[in-house]
């Protein structure tokens, strides 16, 4: 996994104190990191067109044009001037070297977006969206410099932002690139060394970015085991029995010994499945919400679920019932999966907090982070376009899943995916990561088109 930062003033600032770096030497390092990158990637008769804003941003797209110069054919466009002393300074150098200053935007091979960083903290005014658009509409490659223009710090477009296909960000990861609200807009993300190898520019930090190699399966390793060795996952079931049937699929199919459907009626499930109309007692993990309505008298949720120990999974109805919710605060083994409108329901149940869904997508991090630190027992798992992993305020991004899980039932896989990996003696943050890493891998291994995606291909794809 690789660190990620709110922003990089701080780590800036430790170059230019503790490594005796300056602003033109950071500079440098980033335009070479851009020139390096398109050098390799395209033939030097392609044409190039660098849009630069006024600050320092910007100062990094006229330094590339100046790196370019001679062997591409290059226009730089500064639709605001050079404003900021390093703008100004790169300017005259790009000049020096008989870099081709255009009055306006035309087609190119390269499209290079340097009009704004990562401090953007306003609406764009309708010049920029202007220029934003315009960009956007043409058909070159679109690399963005730090981070694509019209992206806030929380990673939200004001109101629109340009489209890149590739992101080169300075120094560091930024939160704001793994936001719901930029997926769209970011692209693949490079990191720019920035004149100090990451190990040095780095300082701590409490969100990460997960990536493939994080993944730990359940693999089995002793020869000597059975059944009972790999855990027994209880799923309760509600009327709407197809949720939970999908969920206690995914639980076997990702390593757990026996799956028992919980259910008081009589219900057809696939033979692997056992039923159950109680709680088993060798149960080593409970999965609840998926389909559950209200299906299920208090007494008996009381007894065998809220005043168990065994370690949990709430999902879906479970996440509106304030009862259920309790387990939130008990010191056991707890992952909560919701989605932006139940995230939304149980913060106003729990904390009286009346956030939108809206609000709650503009922000996700950061209230993922706060809403850890509140409930530090349990592991939250906030589902979304790039799902959110909260414990103890820190926070895992997995921007790995595609949008073929975009589709009623892969939020239920996900929670017997966890409530598998818990029986299994996972525990709460490691269950969380590595089902939501699971369900992210198989989606990419699926070869037919998303739309296509049903349950049982994902679940086939474990």
């Amino acid at each position: 996994m690789q660190k990620v930062f709110e922003n990089c003033y701080n780590l800036d600032r430790k170059c230019y104190e503790k490594y005796g770096l300056s602003e033109d030497i950071l500079m440098e390092h980033a335009a070479k990191h851009m020139e390096l990158f398109i050098r390799e990637n395209f033939k030097k008769s392609n044409t190039i067109l660098i849009v630069s804003g006024a600050g320092n941003n910007g100062a990094d797209g006229v330094a590339l044009a100046r790196l370019l110069q001679g062997d591409y054919n290059v226009r730089l466009h500064l639709p605001f001037g050079a404003k900021s002393d390093m703008a100004g300074l790169q300017l005259k150098r790009a000049k020096m070297v008989g870099v081709d200053i255009v009055d306006d935007i035309f087609e190119a091979d390269i499209v290079v977006d340097a009009l704004f960083g990562a401090g953007l903290n306003r609406d764009l005014n309708s010049q920029s969206v202007d220029i934003i658009e315009r960009l956007n509409s043409l058909n070159g490659y679109k690399i963005a410099c730090d981070i694509p223009s019209g992206i806030d710090s929380r990673g939200n477009p004001l109101p629109i932002a340009f489209i890149a296909d590739t992101t080169i960000t300075m120094g560091a990861l930024k939160e704001a690139l793994y936001a719901d609200n930029s997926k769209d807009f970011v692209g693949k993300v490079e990191v720019a060394n920035l004149g100090v190898s990451r190990e040095l520019y780095e300082d701590s930090s409490s969100s990460y970015l997960l990536e493939e190699s994080d993944y730990t399966p359940p693999l089995r390793k002793k020869a000597n085991s059975h059944k009972g060795t790999y855990g027994h996952v209880a799923i309760f079931c509600g009327k709407m029995s197809g949720a939970a049937i999908i969920s206690a699929m995914a639980a076997t199919r990702f390593g757990a010994g026996l799956t028992t459907i919980v259910h008081k009626e009589s219900l057809e499930v696939p033979p692997y499945l056992m039923k159950s109309t109680t709680l088993p007692k060798n149960t080593t993990a409970i999965a609840i919400g998926m389909g559950l309505g209200e299906f299920f008298e208090d007494d008996i949720l009381k007894k065998e679920v809220i005043n168990s120990k065994t370690p949990i999974v709430i999902d879906a109805d479970a996440l509106y019932k304030k009862e259920l919710l309790e387990i939130i605060k008990q010191n056991r083994e707890v992952v909560i999966t919701p989605h932006p409108k139940e995230f939304s329901s149980l913060l106003k149940i729990l904390e009286k907090k009346d956030i939108s869904v809206v609000d709650i997508q503009k922000d996700r991090l950061n209230l993922a982070k706060e809403f850890s630190k509140n409930y530090p027992n349990c592991t939250l798992l906030l589902k979304g376009a790039n799902p959110i992993i909260a414990k103890n305020g820190e926070i895992y991004i997995n921007n790995l899943g595609t949008n073929a899980l975009a589709k009623g039932g892969s939020g239920d896989i996900l929670s017997g995916l966890t409530a598998s990996l818990l029986a299994q003696k996972y525990n709460s943050l490691d269950a969380s990561i590595n089902a939501s890493l699971a369900l992210s891998i198989a989606s990419k291994n699926i070869d037919i088109p998303s739309y296509k995606v049903v349950p049982n291909d994902i679940i086939d794809s474990l």
